[in-house]
């Protein structure tokens, strides 16, 4: 079994690493899509309440109806507000979590080009030898007597 080289092992590592940091970056964009979607059906049903309430209003609303949707609005407003703030912490972590992912991306490519400039300079070597191999034969032969 050929032995595995430290670069080989980097970028092994690197690899895993740059996995997981797409594993986290799509959970994280999955959450975020989670939470643009419950801020947009609290703003449609805050719009839907809010209709009725006005329609209410033009057929003539007691007191205390006017207090319920009052306080129901205000309940909802401060839920949409909590949703938009969380959803903007979202969006930082999101961010984050993308040039975290694009660093570990780019480690694995540094690791990459010096794997594929070490496998150019062996084969360069390995050009070499076989050329040396090669004129060594050749000068052998026309040394050798008979060979011409």
């Amino acid at each position: 079994m050929p032995k595995t080289s430290a670069l080989e092992t980097l970028i092994e590592l690197a690899q895993t690493r740059t996995d997981d940091a797409a594993r986290r970056l799509g959970f994280l964009n999955a959450q975020g899509l989670d939470m643009e979607a419950k801020l947009v059906l609290l703003t449609q049903y805050s719009d839907e309440y809010q209709s009725r309430f006005r329609a209410s209003m033009q057929q003539g609303l007691t007191a205390a109806g006017w207090r319920n949707y009052h306080e129901f609005i205000d309940k909802l407003d401060a839920a949409i507000s909590q949703q938009q703030e969380a959803l903007a912490l979202m969006r930082q972590r999101v961010a984050a979590s993308e040039a975290a992912w694009q660093s570990e991306r780019r480690v694995l490519n540094s690791y990459g080009t010096l794997a594929q400039r070490h496998r150019q300079i062996q084969l360069a070597h390995q050009a070499r030898r076989e050329q040396r191999e090669t004129d060594e034969w050749a000068n052998s032969a026309a040394i050798r007597p008979g060979s011409t």
